[in-house]
């Protein structure tokens, strides 16, 4: 069951919510083939991204499924971030808590991010055996400062995410805030809007992106460090929260 609220916003945006609250909005095959067909279906219109609950954006794939699901679940993200990054309608995220992994990377596939100040944005491919992040955080926040966060997987709170460009700013009320910008959107010419979209993702972004999918598909040795795991290991998982 795809755990996805998706509804007519304002201005003819749609808006997308992940709505698993329970697990912290974690992304499972059914939701994210959700995402990718509704994606498919409307690429012309302004779309919303976030999620139902405040102080929740997504904890990213669900680790507790089957190696060839998360596999699957894996490589149709990469597919999402370049329905993202490639569709002519403008991408706004709203993120008001944590994005970690899958999620930080649906958040930076978005053309414009509206955070609040729980935000906060963790790339934990390393931990998984995969390579996440590395396509596009050189290009939003410097090679250097991109490097650094998609090698050690550390947390970049809201201010630090301002601070190096990440996001604007700093809103206390970012599903507002986005409403406002579509509405400015909707009075700009959609098609020139469209182009601006495309002339700043060709074509090293799109180039990067497919290098890192094939690598992940290719390599990645199905190895996570779920809870089961890392308790019979002895190791405690890092908290999202």
């Amino acid at each position: 069951m795809s755990d996805l609220q998706v509804d007519h916003g304002p201005y003819g945006a749609l808006r997308i919510r992940f709505d698993a609250p329970a697990r912290r909005n974690a992304l499972t095959l059914e939701t994210v083939q959700h995402l990718h067909q509704v994606l498919a279906d409307t690429p012309e219109q302004a779309l919303l991204l976030g999620s139902t609950t405040d102080g929740i954006f997504s904890a990213g794939a669900d680790l507790d499924t089957d190696r060839s699901s998360r596999a699957q679940l894996s490589d149709l993200l990469y597919a999402c971030y370049e329905q993202l990054v490639t569709r002519p309608g403008v991408v706004l995220a709203v993120v008001q808590g944590p994005a970690v992994g899958g999620g930080a990377q649906l958040s930076t596939a978005a053309d414009i991010r509206l955070i609040s100040q729980a935000a906060r944005w963790r790339w934990t491919g390393p931990g998984h055996g995969l390579a996440v992040g590395a396509w596009i955080l050189p290009d939003l926040v410097g090679r250097s400062r991109g490097l650094q966060l998609a090698l050690t997987s550390r947390w970049l709170d809201a201010a630090e995410a301002v601070a190096i460009g990440l996001a604007a700013r700093i809103d206390t009320a970012p599903w507002k805030q986005a409403e406002d910008l579509v509405r400015r959107l909707a009075d700009a010419d959609a098609d020139a809007l469209a182009r601006i979209k495309r002339v700043a993702s060709a074509p090293h972004v799109l180039a990067r992106l497919a290098l890192e999918r094939s690598t992940n598909r290719e390599l990645w040795s199905g190895s996570a460090p779920t809870a089961h795991r890392a308790a019979a290991d002895g190791r405690d998982l890092p908290a999202i929260t």
